[in-house]
């Protein structure tokens, strides 16, 4: 018993301190259920711990339950007037749990089973934690509900709205997928997401993917940054301090501004939501020699929780199936939150990400031999030299202020300031070698040093309004940025030594001899964006989003400046056509500048992105279960082609004139949540056929159709300590048409599934291992066929052994 003894007291002293913090009422004087007389309740569904939390400290009530009991568990909505004891029994309605009355005034959670496991019950002497969340303005948390789903997303129009009412194709990743994957960067993350195609063009830089067009649109926390997916290390961010990914597939004008009719990705952070001490912490252990260390910790900072910290740190160091390559990442990351009135919150918070690879690639490997015959590499060659590298470091520093009026309007502004720089020593071989000799190829070294420094605002209000009977709603934002780039390189001053024979390269190329760094690109960009939509209630199931965004986006620098004004409209149609489905169609706009010139010495108007799109979308079991539907259709117009044989007057440049682009249209289809109980799944198909004007084919290299799985099952009963999941990765064939000069090659690599499998077993609510295999056939591809070839990860484990606080 003594053993026990200090726990006990502990957990007891967590409890204490938890329900103190959100009511201090509670320690004094708890209130019991039956005296909480009818009021009205609007409770939404969603993670059962966290809607008991808050009905908890809404109604004022002492509860405790361990986390283990409502992990994989939800809640359906509870709305309308309950006395106290029928909103929790509604709360609780299907979860086969119940809250029983303490001595001291408080209420246990337990099973009704009275069988139930000794380890899901709490025993007499030992209460377990509750924590309690303020969930302040972000609704689509995703952080400890324990599902592949969230209850909303502002990423699309601005206003926070269901997955079902957005009339957009949107696919989240919340926090306990990206857990359960081990997706510990964002190209892992992306090719867990419907529609995205990932393609790896060496080993720290992957390019994103959707709908036939490439992802030039990065946000976080919602703000946009003008750099999108660069030589900056962005591809690798890794994942520990992001709550959620969010990606709106199709084009994003009315939130990003300018940019490709891809998708737009938002990182959103984790913030200090935890009125107790908590955290966890994890040790990692895979292959090559991969080390990582992570740790997350949330305190309050005054006595009533009122002011909250959080800090969270990551090292990693690992080689690389790739021959000569190592790499170490670092990331720091601290936010305090501040609740200034009950209706007032104000965040601050600052985030470093640094990557130091050595016997990095740039480029890939050539995918056939001068004569046209396919090469047979193995996965660990590289075309790297000892020397090279590529170092890349993010800092960013943000604040936001939200207030919610008593209205229900809510004004929310945002600003951040971020620097990023890069320098790297890289040596890129072209060509194609000869199969005997393995002579040929071509070497260009190559020393390069950036900066990047963006600043950015964005002020928005949302909220309700009445008209003609009916309850409707508005955003307004306005947004700007302004953003300076740097560029600069170091000539070579010594001869360029012969590659050799490539098919003995070990990387012993010798490095040139670098002359002084000279700047050859200094640009200043900056976008400024009135927005604004409604959402109007024209009949009880129907709902129409009408809004746009006025632009100007302005670039100096070295080259000519350009400067365009650009209107992007927006709207979007959903009719219920049941409790748990709804139709809709949208069109979406976007807008992209270009450098080309007509024949009167003009910059072309930028390039359009219409975006149409019809779908289903449904929500099921209660909210914990989300499916979807879409049918899309993307034109381009006003793509430079040339002007026959006319000239930039006062120039040797041929003119360009505006002409259609490319046309994709496809599907795509997705099912994410909990489809029974501790069952969670994320299931997506897409297709897309893009061509040019011309109606031929582009990005061949990139498949038509892929298909994304990954399920994950807690084992009920005796078992329900370990967790098992598994997915498939699959895409259709694809092909890259190509010259070695002496040969025409049609390169074609035939479709492919990757299996992963994971486990995790909880040795207690605080200590848990979990083992993730990823390519378990060790399947032999590549991730990227165009031109040269960057062959994919083969079969690899990583051990992770978690603690939490």
């Amino acid at each position: 018993m003594s053993a026990r003894f200090p726990r006990a007291a502990f957990r007891r002293s967590l409890l204490v301190l938890a329900l103190a913090a959100a009511t201090p009422a509670f320690a004094a004087d708890p209130v019991a259920l039956d005296a909480i007389p009818a009021r009205s309740y609007d409770i939404p569904a969603g993670p059962l711990g966290r809607t008991l939390s808050a009905f908890a400290v809404e109604a004022g009530v002492a509860l405790s339950f361990d986390p283990v009991l409502t992990e994989g568990r939800s809640s359906p909505p509870v709305k309308g007037r309950h006395t106290g004891r029928e909103a929790m029994a509604a709360l609780l309605a299907g979860s086969g749990l119940e809250a029983v009355p303490r001595s001291d005034g408080s209420y246990a959670l337990r099973q009704r089973a009275a069988a139930a496991p000794a380890s899901a019950r709490p025993a007499a002497d030992v209460l377990p934690t509750v924590t309690v969340s303020a969930d302040a303005d972000r609704s689509g948390t995703t952080e400890d509900t324990g599902t592949y789903t969230t209850r909303a997303t502002a990423a699309a129009t601005g206003l926070a709205l269901s997955l079902r009412d957005t009339p957009q194709s949107v696919s989240v990743l919340t926090r306990q997928q990206i857990e359960d994957q081990a997706l510990v960067s964002l190209d892992q993350a992306m090719r867990s997401v419907t529609g995205i195609y990932v393609a790896s063009s060496d080993s720290d830089r992957s390019d994103f993917y959707a709908r036939g067009f490439y992802i030039d649109n990065l946000q976080y926390d919602g703000v946009p940054t003008s750099l999108g997916l660069s030589f900056y290390g962005d591809s690798g961010n890794d994942t520990t301090i992001y709550d959620r990914v969010e990606v709106v597939r199709g084009a994003t004008g009315l939130l990003t501004g300018a940019g490709n009719p891809s998708a737009s990705i938002n990182l959103v952070r984790k913030h200090a939501d935890s009125k107790v001490f908590t955290g966890a912490a994890s040790v990692g252990i895979g292959s090559w020699n991969q080390h990582r260390a992570t740790v997350d910790l949330s305190t309050p900072l005054t006595a009533d929780g009122r002011i909250r910290g959080r800090f969270a740190a990551m090292a990693e160091e690992r080689d690389s199936h790739v021959d000569l390559y190592h790499t170490r990442k670092q990331v720091l990351y601290g936010v305090v939150d501040a609740d200034l009135t009950p209706s007032t919150r104000l965040s601050v918070g600052a985030d470093y990400q640094s990557n130091r690879p050595t016997g990095s690639t740039w480029g890939g490997l050539p995918l056939v031999y001068s004569d046209g015959s396919p090469t047979d590499w193995d996965t660990s060659k590289t075309t790297a030299a000892r020397w090279t590298r590529w170092n890349s470091s993010n800092r960013t520093v943000f604040a936001s202020l939200a207030h919610r009026f008593d209205s229900d309007w809510a004004l929310k502004g945002n600003l951040s300031h971020r620097q990023s720089d890069y320098d790297a020593k890289l040596l890129y071989l072209y060509r194609q070698p000869d199969r005997t000799t393995g002579t040929g190829m071509a070497a260009l070294p190559n020393y390069s040093e950036y900066d990047f420094q963006q600043n950015s605002a964005d002020l928005q209000a949302t909220g309700p309004f009445a008209l003609l009977g009916r309850r409707h709603e508005a955003v307004l934002g306005f947004s700007s940025s302004r953003a300076r780039e740097v560029q600069g390189g170091h000539g070579r001053t010594s001869a360029l030594q012969d590659t050799g024979d490539f098919n003995q390269w070990d990387g012993s190329y010798a490095e040139p001899t670098w002359g002084p760094l000279a700047i050859h690109t200094a640009n200043r960009t900056r976008q400024d964006g009135l927005y604004g939509a409604l959402r109007l209630s024209l009949a009880e199931p129907l709902k129409l989003i009408v809004g746009g965004r006025q632009s100007r986006w302005q670039l100096k620098g070295l080259e000519d400046p350009r400067d365009h004004e650009v209107f992007t409209p927006y709207a979007g149609l959903v009719f219920t056509l049941s409790d748990s489905l709804s139709a809709y169609a949208s069109y979406t706009d976007i807008f992209q500048p270009q450098n080309y010139r007509d024949r009167t010495g003009a910059t072309l108007d930028p390039v359009t992105g219409k975006s149409y799109e019809l779908g289903l979308k449904g929500e099921h079991l209660n909210g914990r279960l989300h499916s979807s539907l879409a049918v899309f259709r993307i034109a381009q117009d006003n793509v430079a082609q040339q002007d026959g044989q006319n000239v930039v007057p006062g120039s040797t440049d041929f003119a360009y004139v505006g002409a259609k682009g490319v046309t994709s249209k496809g599907f795509e289809a997705q099912l994410t949540g909990e489809i029974a109980s501790g069952w969670m799944l994320s299931a997506g198909i897409s297709h897309t056929i893009a061509d040019d004007a011309q109606g031929v084919a582009i990005n061949t290299w990139a498949p038509r159709t892929q298909a994304q799985l990954f399920s994950a099952y807690r084992l009920q009963g005796a078992w329900s300590q370990l967790t098992v999941g598994g997915g498939l990765n699959w895409q259709s064939r694809t092909s890259a048409a190509f010259s070695t000069g002496t040969a025409d090659v049609a390169y074609v690599q035939q479709s492919l599934a990757l299996v992963q499998l994971m486990a995790r077993y909880a040795f207690s609510p605080q200590l848990s291992l979990q083992v993730n295999l990823n390519n378990v056939t060790d399947k032999k591809y590549y991730v990227n066929i165009d031109g040269q070839g960057q062959f994919g990860t083969p079969r690899t484990a990583l051990a992770t052994l978690n603690y939490k606080f």
